[in-house]
């Protein structure tokens, strides 16, 4: 099995365990966090948004200003369940925003237009 298969692999059995709902594996969460992170780093290139899914991940995407120290001015932070379900479309942005279940701060910190990110 290649490394991307695995990873994709990962995505689907965590996807597979939400929507029956049952809490996934750990590390296939971890594992599928990391995959869907990358995807969204991909599809939203740059550097003006530090997204934080603890405890599994953070990058920073989306053009614009580059932020390098201190504490960034877009944040997007949520769990990973949250994190999945939104980047595989299960969640809408906007609900998830009203739900408490994301924390967003900056003028760049809406991803609604880069979320689903999966499948690539």
């Amino acid at each position: 099995m290649s490394p991307s298969s695995a990873k994709s692999d990962a995505v689907s059995a965590t996807i597979e365990a939400l929507d029956t709902a049952q809490l996934p594996d750990r590390a296939l969460l971890r594992d599928a966090v990391r995959v869907l992170l990358a995807e969204l780093r991909r599809k939203a290139p740059g550097r003006s948004v530090e997204v934080r899914v603890p405890p599994f991940g953070a990058i920073q995407c989306v053009e614009g200003p580059t932020h390098t120290r201190g504490i960034p001015p877009n944040v997007v932070e949520t769990d990973p369940i949250t994190f999945v379900l939104l980047a595989t479309g299960r969640l809408a942005w906007a609900d998830a925003i009203r739900d408490g279940r994301v924390a967003a701060s900056g003028a760049r910190a809406d991803l609604s237009r880069y979320l689903p990110c999966w499948p690539t």
